[in-house]
């Protein structure tokens, strides 16, 4: 048998090695999202939770009862994001002449239904999901944001655990889940 298979083998396995540290979010979760649950039952905490992100235009996706866990999506449009980073489409949908600085371009075409072509209007989508836990006494809350770029790529992602956004879902819930 040869050796140089071997190293072959002994050199792409070098290339499997595990990171140092596992992922961590950035930026962290403000302290404000984590609070104790008080005199409140845990079933009342989780309808004090639906209630509050309904109202704030949350669509609920799952929730559980042992654990206490709500999960939760909204989206909005951001018209124009793509326009930040898409300078070489800015031809439209039916095309477009560029007279000046030395380049120039013409497109047209046809176009049969709407199925598989992405968003006419090229915005992005906005996701934020939140999650709430009630783990023994303490109540904790994660939210992170993602962006979707009209061709269905995602564009940016990170978390958005601020202080201001788990003050206020806390403030509705203690309010009964008023906004």
């Amino acid at each position: 048998m040869r050796a140089w298979p071997l190293l072959l083998l002994l050199a792409l396995a070098g290339c499997q090695t595990v990171p140092s540290t596992l992922p961590v979010a950035e930026p962290p979760p403000a302290a404000a999202c984590r609070w104790p649950t008080g005199e409140a039952a845990p079933r009342e905490i989780l309808a004090r939770a639906v209630d509050a992100l309904e109202a704030e235009g949350f669509l609920i996706r799952h929730t559980a009862t042992a654990p206490v866990l709500v999960s939760a999506e909204r989206t909005r449009l951001l018209p124009g994001y793509g326009s930040r980073y898409d300078d070489w489409e800015r031809h439209g949908v039916f095309g477009g002449i560029d007279l000046g600085g030395g380049s120039g371009g013409i497109g047209g075409g046809v176009m049969i239904g709407f199925g598989g072509v992405g968003s006419l209007t090229r915005d992005a989508t906005q996701l934020e999901r939140v999650s709430l836990l009630v783990s023994g006494q303490e109540v904790r809350v994660s939210r992170d944001l993602q962006v979707i770029d009209w061709r269905g790529e995602l564009a940016e992602a990170r978390s958005a655990s601020t202080a201001a956004f788990c003050q206020e879902l806390r403030r509705a819930m203690q309010a009964g889940g008023a906004p």
